[in-house]
């Protein structure tokens, strides 16, 4: 239990943020896993439209500090390798 006044407020806060990134989290696997199954898919054109949707939700919780910045570059790359794949199919 908290002792302080701050303390109280910070474990009030950080149930809060907790909550966020959970939901941040998951709409950012979400997007990568609908990529992923997109280009797996074998189809170019709905393979690079999963990934330029995915791009921005990666940057975003990089930008937000969710993950670390070369997490989210190894990722855009690793899923625009896999469209440029499945488009040459």
């Amino acid at each position: 239990m908290a002792n302080t006044k701050s303390a109280e407020k910070a474990a009030r806060q950080a149930i809060k943020h907790r909550a966020a990134n959970v939901a941040l989290r998951s709409r950012l696997r979400t997007s990568i896993r609908k990529a992923t199954e997109a280009t797996a898919s074998g189809n170019g054109d709905t393979a690079r439209a999963a990934v330029k949707d995915a791009q921005p939700i990666i940057d975003s919780m990089a930008s937000k500090g969710l993950i670390h910045r070369n997490k989210a570059a190894r990722h855009k790359s690793r899923l625009a390798a896999k469209a440029r794949a499945a488009a040459g199919k």
